[in-house]
């Protein structure tokens, strides 16, 4: 069984954090989810054009996905890093 390295002296700990906001990409979502754009601001471009086809899905989807970023701790962007805060 393989672990994960111990982080170097001096280095954070945790996971790395991706240079896009999770409080951007949820405002985005919430204002703007009928078209994705929440999802476009972080890489997920395939749930951007379902959200874009279902105009968000009717709305409810849309506003449910950005409530879950903005509380969310755990939101990745499309190369898996962890959205900061």
């Amino acid at each position: 069984m393989t672990y994960p390295p111990a982080p170097a002296p001096g280095s954070p700990a945790g996971p790395p954090e991706s240079p896009k906001s999770k409080v951007v990409a949820g405002i985005l979502q919430i204002l703007l989810g009928g078209v994705g754009a929440g999802r476009w601001y972080t890489g997920h471009y395939g749930m951007a054009v379902a959200q874009l086809l279902t105009c968000g899905g009717l709305g409810i989807w849309s506003l449910i996905d950005g409530i879950l970023f903005l509380v969310k701790e755990d939101r990745t962007d499309s190369d898996g890093l962890v959205l900061k805060k």
